[in-house]
């Protein structure tokens, strides 16, 4: 596996799709589909067609937690100074874990910077793919209009 740099300029977005550019591997799914949680690598790793192959016949976002320079003004959920995506996550998730897991990106991490231990205190539960959401997770997930 190739590693990542996570020295980027731009703060990094831990809600990431795989193909963005300069994606990175940084947490594998654990948990039930009831009750994910993300495992976090030691180190991030960038995102190759090899380790995208691993998760044959899922959808890589069913399996891994991605990461990639935050696309600012380019998301839905940037309001042009924050990640509401994130705001919403404090607001309306409860808290996971009751200390800070490891995690690799966390300097580099927008929610970090933006929302401090708060938004890692929920980041575990955060996954891409959720078939049967709860209203809680339709609203966090929900653009800002």
């Amino acid at each position: 596996m190739k590693k990542a740099n996570t020295t980027n300029a731009q703060p990094l977005c831990p809600s990431a799709q795989p193909e963005m550019a300069q994606s990175l591997v940084f947490g594998v799914v654990n948990g039930t589909v009831e009750e994910p949680r993300v495992g976090y690598l030691a180190e991030p790793q960038l995102v190759t067609d090899e380790i995208l192959a691993l998760c044959d016949p899922v959808k890589p976002t069913e399996v891994f937690r991605f990461a990639a320079p935050c696309a600012g003004s380019g998301c839905k959920h940037f309001d042009g100074s924050n990640c509401r995506l994130v705001e919403r996550t404090v607001q309306l998730l409860p808290e996971v874990v009751d200390v800070l897991s490891p995690c690799s990106i966390r300097p580099s991490c927008r929610w970090w910077q933006q929302e401090g231990k708060a938004a890692c205190m929920r980041c575990p539960q955060i996954v891409t793919e959720i078939y049967q959401p709860t209203e809680q997770q339709r609203q966090v997930a929900a653009p800002a209009d």
